[in-house]
C-alpha cells in the first residue's frame, strides 16, 4: 500500500492516558511521524477555548493530520489511521475481510478496555487505598475474567486476536494488558493470553508507548 502522508500529524494527549497510548502505538506501528502535545489531567490545555474548538468534550486524544479537520474518540482515530495508512494485513480493504478484523477490534474495546479501565484500573490505582472497595474490585474482575477467558481461548488457536496477522484489533486489545499485568490484582492463569502479552511486549512501539509510567495517576492517602 502506497502511503501518502499529508504533513505532520499532531496529537494532543498525556502519555499516561491509555487511550492516547493506543493511538501512539498505532502511529508508531505504521511508521508515521507525529508531534505530541501534552494535554489532559495535570497538564491542562483541554479546558482552553482553542482546544474545546477542536474537541468539545475536553478529553484526550485529539488528532489532526496535516490540514485535515480535528479527530476525537480513540476508535475513530484508530480507524482513520488504519484506513489512510495501514497495509492490507493490518486493515483489509475488502469490506468482508475488514469486518472480520473490525469485529474483534470492537469486541476488545467493549469487553476488555471498557471493562478494565474504569471498573478495575481506576478503582485500584486512581482511588486512595482507604477508599477502595475490595469486594467491588473482585466483582468487576470476575466480569472481566469472562472475556479474558474468551480471548485466551481464541489466542490458543490464533497468533493474534483477529487471526495470523497483527491488526488494529491487537492495538485495541493489547494496550490494556500492560496495566492489567502490572497492577496489584489477582489474575487467573491464562497461558495463551500471557504468551500474547509477551509477544506484544517484544514490539519496540509497545514498549515505548504502552509500557509507560502511570504513577502520576496514582492516588494515595497522603
Amino acid at each position: 500500500m502506497e502511503v501518502n502522508i499529508k504533513s505532520a500529524i499532531k496529537i494532543w494527549g498525556r502519555l499516561s492516558s491509555s487511550n492516547v497510548q493506543a493511538v501512539l502505538w498505532c502511529l508508531a506501528e505504521l511508521n508515521l511521524p507525529f508531534e505530541r502535545i501534552n494535554a489532559g489531567y495535570i497538564h491542562g490545555v483541554v479546558d482552553t477555548p482553542e482546544y474545546l474548538a477542536m474537541n468539545p468534550n475536553g478529553l484526550v486524544p485529539t488528532l489532526i493530520d496535516g490540514d485535515g479537520p480535528p479527530l476525537f474518540e480513540t476508535g475513530a482515530i484508530l480507524r482513520y489511521l488504519a484506513g489512510q495508512y495501514a497495509p492490507e494485513s493490518f486493515w483489509p480493504t475488502d469490506a468482508v475481510q475488514r469486518a472480520q478484523t473490525d469485529k474483534w477490534t470492537e469486541w476488545a474495546k467493549i469487553n476488555i478496555a471498557l471493562k478494565f479501565t474504569a471498573p478495575v484500573f481506576w478503582l485500584v490505582v486512581r482511588t486512595a487505598p482507604s477508599r477502595q472497595n475490595p469486594e467491588t474490585i473482585a466483582a468487576n474482575l470476575k466480569v472481566l475474567e469472562k472475556y479474558l477467558r474468551l480471548a485466551d481461548d481464541r489466542l490458543g488457536t490464533h497468533q493474534y486476536l483477529a487471526g495470523s496477522d497483527f491488526t488494529l484489533a491487537d492495538i485495541q486489545m493489547g494496550h490494556c494488558l500492560y496495566r492489567y499485568y502490572d497492577i496489584a490484582i489477582e489474575r487467573p492463569d491464562l497461558p495463551n493470553l500471557r504468551r500474547y502479552y509477551d509477544r506484544l511486549s517484544s514490539r519496540p512501539a509497545y514498549r515505548k508507548y504502552v509500557k509507560a509510567d502511570y504513577e502520576e495517576l496514582r492516588v494515595t492517602d497522603d
